[in-house]
């Protein structure tokens, strides 16, 4: 992850300024001093949120000077779903997305974002904290799809969740709790399909907003998938309703 992160005051504040995409920063608690208040005006004015945490935890990713500063750069630029669902009904397509909900392994999220691409998902919406960095392992884990994507980082997912309905996009949460299968829903009209973090699922406040919750069939005596064949599972169940549709 060398490449991923810079650290430093001067060289976050440089990094911003230079218009390069920050998928994470985290800043030591407590700090103070004119440079400080710099880069905090910067993240203020580019409404980048910052991490607080203790110096032990930037003490892991560098042993270097830090100065209380590691930030996480991204070759990927980030979107907002404000302005990327209207542009797709203007394009007169229909909305296919895919909510990832604090998802936190980057293989993972690599191969999600891969079988996304190939089933035409038009974005991916993650959350601004909680979610898995999008460093060179998940890049190269989805060869290279993450490019061919629009990522839509938002503050709120519930938020985002009801911006969707409200614009007439049926959101579709894949929980084990769920009582109906993933054939018995329409994936034809606008929607989204939202997955939850490998451990813990979909959060109870995403959960509760979403239209329907959806399960696979689970036959043998392991009782889940791992998320990211979950997910291809039911992004290719969309797939074939759409080719017959």
């Amino acid at each position: 992850m060398k490449d991923d992160f810079i650290f430093g005051l001067r060289p976050v504040i440089e990094a911003i300024e230079a218009g390069k995409t920050i998928d994470k920063i985290f800043l030591q608690n407590a700090l103070q001093g004119p440079i400080y208040a710099e880069l905090k005006a910067l993240l203020s004015k580019h409404k980048i949120r910052p991490n607080y945490v203790p110096v032990e935890k930037l003490n892991r990713f560098t042993r270097k000077n830090h100065q209380g500063v590691v930030a996480f750069i991204s070759d990927v630029p980030f979107e907002k779903i404000e302005d990327v669902l209207p542009q797709l009904f203007e394009e007169g397509k229909t909305p296919f997305l895919l909510i990832l909900d604090r998802l936190t392994d980057v293989r993972n999220f690599g191969a999600i974002c891969r079988t996304a691409e190939c089933v035409g998902i038009h974005a991916v919406i993650l959350p601004e904290k909680g979610a898995a960095p999008i460093n060179s392992d998940a890049i190269k884990t989805s060869a290279g799809a993450i490019y061919s994507l629009k990522i839509c980082k938002e503050k709120n997912l519930a938020h985002a969740v009801d911006f969707l309905q409200q614009s007439g996009v049926q959101v579709f949460a894949a929980t084990e709790k769920a009582q109906k299968l993933v054939y018995e829903v329409d994936f034809t009209e606008p929607c989204a399909l939202v997955m939850g973090n490998e451990e813990t699922g979909i959060s109870k406040e995403v959960l509760h907003h979403s239209d329907e919750k959806i399960k696979l069939p689970i036959e043998g005596r392991t009782q889940s998938l791992n998320v990211s064949v979950a997910c291809g599972a039911i992004l290719y169940e969309a797939v074939r309703q759409k080719l017959g549709k």
